[in-house]
């Protein structure tokens, strides 16, 4: 099953997504390296230029989820992709002439956060279209693989092309990467019917909130949203965290911290290839809240990490656990996502849901950096590993949302 062909086009849609992840995991923190290196700023400054790119840009996309579902979701996959392109480009540009500053930094990691909500919500709309729905788990799949590929390969790499070949190296790769997107979603060919409003009117501001909306009143995707949020918050508020104890008081070198990280990464590969295998045998729902609640239980073991080559191996054996659960819990997860939302919603809903996670994240990275500074980055790891424990209470224990689909179409003929 997994081994079998998705035809041409998704192919080129494939080859389109491989190209801009490793092109983004390749510049993996790369403004930040920019801003202590080229710009000389401090810790503070370069956790506001984490932070606020997440949310300024979050709140940028708000109104751009409504507006993609009303549109050919090609074009705007396109666009975002030249989008980015554009605005990273400025930034070896202004390095060479001597003119880049902080600003433009966060202004350029604004406009890449809200074009990158976009592109994910308009993607999730076309690869429903794109392919059939009994090929949308194996699809997934192959994307959350290359993603755990990229994920494991990119910043090493990056790594070495900076120190190699300057700081900007991995913005101008990034930047090339959209581009070649965009080439490549352009040779998917074939015609994409406009989407036909049910009304005339044009958009107004209160379906800027439709997605919101949308997901609160589902009984399946409600849970699951408070789940995936507060999870991948939790998460990448303890990353910093990890750094800071890891690479500072624990005393281990850069490559450690890289293999600690880039090395359990096959885990996703392989928790990614066996989803579909999985999903058949015990089912969709199952599978789902199984993965969900495994990658939960591994948080709280970075907080015991010590020095040597004992803690390393910790890192890398919890890392592995939770990102082979993650591989696992991702495709079905989007897949489960896309088949209990209505056609005419997949947008506003992903873009819903990006938004969330963006804010989220960034808040909570503020937050467990002013609590790690109040008591310790291990007891701030302890309470975030203690915390993502009840996250599996948030998970939907019925696979209820076919027949709330089906109440919908009811009401809405």
């Amino acid at each position: 099953m997994v081994s079998r062909s998705l035809g041409r086009r998704f192919g080129w849609f494939w080859a389109a997504y491989a190209v801009s992840a490793f092109g983004t995991w390749l510049a993996l923190d790369a403004f930040g390296l920019i801003a202590i290196l080229v710009l000389h700023v401090g810790p503070t400054e370069v956790s506001v230029l984490a932070a606020a790119g997440l949310a300024v840009g979050a709140a940028v996309a708000v109104p751009l989820g409504p507006w993609v579902d009303f549109r050919r979701k090609r074009p705007v996959m396109v666009t975002m992709d030249l989008t980015r392109f554009a605005a990273l480009m400025t930034v070896p540009a202004a390095f060479a002439l001597g003119w880049l500053s902080f600003t433009q930094l966060l202004l350029v990691s604004v406009i890449v956060a809200a074009a990158d909500i976009t592109f994910k919500a308009a993607s999730g709309a076309y690869l429903k279209a794109l392919v059939r729905p009994e090929d949308l788990l194996v699809a997934n799949g192959r994307l959350e693989s290359t993603t755990w590929t990229a994920t494991a390969l990119g910043p090493p790499l990056g790594g070495a092309a900076i120190g190699l070949f300057g700081p900007v190296t991995t913005v101008v790769a990034d930047a090339v990467s959209f581009l070649l997107s965009a080439v490549g979603l352009r040779a998917v060919g074939g015609r994409e019917p406009r989407p036909v409003r049910t009304d005339a009117r044009r958009l107004r501001p209160s379906d800027l909130l439709d997605g919101w909306r949308y997901i609160l009143a589902h009984p399946a995707l409600r849970p699951l949203f408070f789940n995936t949020v507060l999870v991948n918050g939790l998460i990448m508020a303890t990353a910093p965290l990890l750094a800071v104890l890891m690479l500072g008081r624990l005393g281990f070198t850069p490559w450690q911290y890289g293999l600690a990280f880039g090395a359990p990464c096959i885990g996703g590969l392989i928790g990614s290839r066996l989803a579909p295998r999985l999903v058949a045998r015990f089912g969709q729902h199952r599978v789902m809240v199984t993965a969900g609640a495994l990658r939960a239980c591994w948080l709280l073991g970075l907080a015991f990490i010590g020095p040597g080559a004992a803690g390393l191996l910790l890192v890398i054996a919890v890392q592995l656990g939770l990102v082979t659960c993650m591989g696992v819990f991702n495709p079905v997860f989007a897949t489960y996502r896309l088949d209990h939302t209505a056609t005419d919603r997949v947008a506003r809903t992903l873009s819903a849901w990006s938004v969330t996670s963006s804010a989220t994240i960034a808040a909570m990275t503020a937050l467990w950096g002013l609590l790690a500074s109040v008591t310790s980055p291990r007891t701030a790891i302890v309470i975030a590993g203690l915390l993502i424990l009840t996250t599996p209470l948030l998970l939907p224990r019925h696979d209820h949302g076919r027949k709330h689909e089906r109440d919908l179409a009811r009401g809405h003929a």
